[in-house]
């Protein structure tokens, strides 16, 4: 060995030998309890507590298995009597090529193995290469291997590197004046971890009421188990800085009727709403748990075909169109007297039907914005197979004004709808007006729904169709 490389590795010697802090591995089996509330943008909040005995004077705290996307720098450490002087969240975790690379340039033993009498020798060699392979320096010799075993031999390490944990750990450097022993809690936020609303209905044999069941799926990804926490999820919406972004929480509020045993007990908190499950869940990594929220078991709905047409064919001249399904909506009321009467979170609502032998069959479904109490749920839920609404414009009359802009145009239509069902069905009829619009005739009266919207509810008889025209006069502002 040159003098070089005897001086560089008694510095790495003596670097790796020198005086360090103690550290204390506050590990999974010191924790009292543990909390998580979920928001549903893809974050949670962690509270966890253990029981933490620290010396007098400096040393190191390493809180071992926290989530691996926690956010350090929102870490809380609650209840201590000391200073924490300095924090590192280690997340280099242990495997053989990460065990290489920080022990590059130090001590290592390389065991070799007599093939004929399996005997085992051991040399101390110096770690120089792990690249593309593993570089040794042995004694006045450089020897190499493929990974930490093999024909070669094996190599030994006699500790672990620094900053290299097997699992995710948040270590705090901290100085107190006495020894202590004491339950800490440590509060931070982590990434991979989110929850949703989803919803099953089914829908009874006559299609004027529905059963609605509801859960909140809780999707962990964070790189850490929580076994037996204390769940919450919050409802509402938070605003978080995070990556510049605005994440979406769910809005919800106290559940009316009937309470279950599994189903979360709510409480208003700042400006959301809290949901506390009544018992400990553990929820592995990279798992998707689904827990009750709610279960209505009758509430009063209405299946509703419509047709929706749009505003620019009173201005121009259209003819005959292809006819066009009418589209299934399922509506229901948000009310006590319906049945339900309780805010509900955003999510998706899955519909099933019973068929004929009585086997549950999907029908459709649809995404539910946030519903606050005495407010309408409408869902669209596809396409008729029997029912088209076919329209055509039968005239159509316009003027322009003297720079030759359209100053108003008059469109006369006739709209069939038809239905191949054995029973007679109601088709809502919504078209769609621009400007300054007025209905100068009709066969059939029309519902004004809003500044632009006219509705006709059609009867359509069974095995037949029902034709109605009427004629718009539409303006456009000067």
């Amino acid at each position: 060995m040159t003098n070089k490389a005897l001086a560089t590795a008694l510095m790495i010697s003596t670097a790796w030998c020198g005086a360090a802090l103690a550290d204390t591995a506050i590990g999974t089996d010191a924790r009292k309890s543990l909390s998580v509330t979920v928001y549903n943008g893809g974050s949670a909040l962690v509270r966890d507590t253990r029981t933490v005995s620290v010396d007098a004077g400096r040393s190191v705290l390493s809180f071992v298995d926290v989530a691996a996307q926690i956010q350090p720098e929102t870490a809380l450490l609650k209840g201590a009597r000391f200073d924490v002087l300095e924090q590192n969240f280690d997340f280099d975790l242990l495997s053989p090529d990460k065990l290489l690379e920080k022990a590059l340039g130090g001590p290592v033993t390389l065991v070799k193995t007599n093939p004929a009498t399996g005997e085992e020798t051991s040399q101390q060699a110096t770690l120089l290469g792990a690249a593309n392979g593993v570089v040794l320096q042995v004694g006045d010799r450089i020897e190499t291997m493929n990974g930490t075993s093999g024909p070669a031999g094996r190599l030994v390490f006699d500790t672990l590197p620094a900053n290299l944990r097997s699992r995710p750990t948040l270590s705090m450097t901290v100085n107190a004046a006495a020894p202590d022993t004491r339950d800490l809690m440590l509060t931070y936020l982590t990434d991979g971890l989110g929850w949703k609303a989803d919803y099953v209905a089914n829908l009874a044999p006559d299609e004027k009421s529905l059963s609605l069941q509801g859960w909140i799926t809780v999707t962990n990804t964070s790189g850490s188990a929580y076994q037996d926490a204390r769940l919450q999820v919050v409802a509402g919406q938070i605003n978080r800085v995070s990556q510049g972004m605005r994440r979406d929480m769910v809005a919800a509020a106290p559940m009316a009727g009937k309470m279950y045993e599994s189903a979360p007990q709510e409480e208003s908190f700042f400006e959301y709403h809290l949901y506390t499950l009544p018992q400990p869940v553990t929820l592995a990594e990279n798992q998707t748990k689904q827990l009750t929220l709610l279960e209505a078991p009758k509430i009063a709905a209405t299946r509703v075909l419509e047709s929706r047409g749009g505003g620019y064919w009173y201005m121009s001249r259209v003819g005959e169109m292809q006819p066009q399904p009418a589209n299934i909506s399922l509506k229901f009321d948000n009310r006590d007297q319906a049945g339900l009467g309780r805010p509900l979170p955003g999510g998706v609502i899955r519909v099933y039907k019973d068929d004929a032998r009585g086997d549950a069959q999907f029908v459709g479904e649809d995404r539910m914005n946030h519903t606050p109490r005495n407010e309408e749920v409408v869902l669209n839920l596809g396409q008729a197979f029997d029912v088209t609404v076919k329209r055509t414009q039968t005239d159509f009359r316009q003027q322009n004004r003297p720079d030759g802009q359209l100053s108003e145009a008059t469109s006369t239509w006739e709209v069939t709808v038809k239905n191949g069902k054995k029973e007679p069905v109601d088709v809502r009829v919504i078209e769609t007006m621009q400007g300054d619009w007025t209905v100068t005739a009709e066969s059939l009266p029309h519902k004004k729904q809003s500044a632009n919207e006219a509705i006709w509810t059609v009867r359509a008889p069974a095995e037949g169709q029902t034709t109605f025209t009427y004629t718009v006069l539409t303006r456009n502002q000067p």
